[in-house]
C-alpha cells in the first residue's frame, strides 16, 4: 500500500485491518489523533471501505486513506473513494477533517492529490457532492479542480472526467 505525499500531508491508505480497529473504536497504535477523529464520517467511509472489500464485484477498491499533517503525523481527516470504479471508469469520492484542522486548505490539497492518483490509476471520472448550505465543500471541490456539472433543489454536483490518460 502506498501512501500518497503532499507538501503538507501524507494520506495514509487504510489496510482492512486498520479500517476494522477504525469502525471497531479501536486506539490508532502508536499514531497521533486530533481529539476530534474519527468523525461518524470517517468511520462511515471505513464501513464502506470494508463492504467493498468483503461484498464487491471483485472490483479492486481504490483506497480509503486518513488525512495526515506531514509536520507532526496528526490524523485530521479522511479522503475516500466510496467503492470501486464503475464499468465506465467512474468513482465518487468524500472527505472530511475534524473541525479544528479546517479553514486551512487541507482537504483541497487532499482531494487534489485524490484526483491524480485517480487519473494515474485509470479512472476516467471523479464524482462529488454537497448540500447548497455546504459552501465549504462545494469551494474545497472547485479548489480541487471539480466543475459544478448539475443542481437539484438540495444538491449541487461536481465532477473531473479525463478523455485521455496521462503519458506513462
Amino acid at each position: 500500500m502506498t501512501d500518497l505525499v503532499t507538501e503538507r500531508l501524507v494520506l495514509h491508505r487504510l489496510s482492512i485491518g486498520e479500517a476494522e480497529a477504525l469502525v471497531a473504536g479501536m486506539p490508532a497504535g502508536g499514531v497521533h489523533r486530533a481529539p476530534e477523529y474519527p468523525t461518524d464520517g470517517d468511520v462511515s467511509a471505513a464501513k464502506r471501505f470494508l463492504r467493498s472489500c468483503t461484498e464487491g464485484s471483485g472490483a479492486r477498491h481504490p483506497g480509503a486513506y486518513e488525512i495526515r499533517r506531514r509536520d507532526d503525523g496528526c490524523v485530521i481527516g479522511g479522503v475516500e473513494f466510496h467503492g470501486p470504479a464503475d464499468e465506465d471508469g467512474s468513482v465518487t469520492i468524500g472527505y472530511g477533517l475534524v473541525p479544528s484542522a479546517r479553514g486551512r486548505g487541507y482537504a483541497s490539497e487532499a482531494l487534489a492529490a485524490l484526483l491524480a492518483f485517480a487519473r494515474e490509476n485509470g479512472i476516467t471520472c471523479v464524482r462529488g457532492d454537497a448540500d447548497h448550505g455546504n459552501v465549504a465543500s462545494q469551494r474545497v471541490m472547485t479548489a480541487a479542480g471539480m466543475r459544478l456539472v448539475a443542481e437539484d433543489a438540495r444538491v449541487r454536483y461536481y465532477e473531473t472526467a479525463w478523455t485521455e490518460t496521462p503519458a506513462t
